[in-house]
């Protein structure tokens, strides 16, 4: 059994910065794909990247790209997102899910654990 706990949320002024860091309890990381998502109220959970047991990266929202980077550390068995420019529409709750076959995807139904979600508010 899984448990991910997120971390590194909270409010940030736009163009701001925040990294998000998804730990992990009773497994080790390294050997799971880690995906981040973000949901909004009203609207279906959104995969926002991922990377793979093996390291390689995916980028699910083209408009995150550049401004949105996923990382591995396994000496700290987490995986972070560092969100930079950070605007209005990326309001959210972030969650973090793993996947037991180490394969990333963007579909939330793929993953086995999920955390229990942290709130980003990006606001003036």
């Amino acid at each position: 059994q899984v448990q991910l706990v997120e971390s590194g949320g909270g409010w940030v002024q736009p163009g701001g910065s925040l990294r998000l860091s998804c730990a992990a309890s009773g497994s080790t990381l390294k050997d799971y794909a880690i995906g981040w998502f973000r949901q909004v109220p009203g609207k279906e959970r959104e995969a926002v990247s991922c990377i793979m047991s093996g390291g390689g990266g995916i980028d699910y929202v083209e408009t995150l790209k550049g401004r949105f980077t996923i990382s591995r550390d396994n000496n700290k068995n987490t995986v972070d997102l560092q969100m930079n420019s950070l605007n209005p529409e990326d309001t959210a709750v972030y969650y973090c899910a793993a996947d037991a076959d180490g394969i990333c995807s963007g579909w939330a139904v793929r993953y086995h654990y999920w955390g229990q979600g942290i709130q980003v508010t990006v606001s003036s």
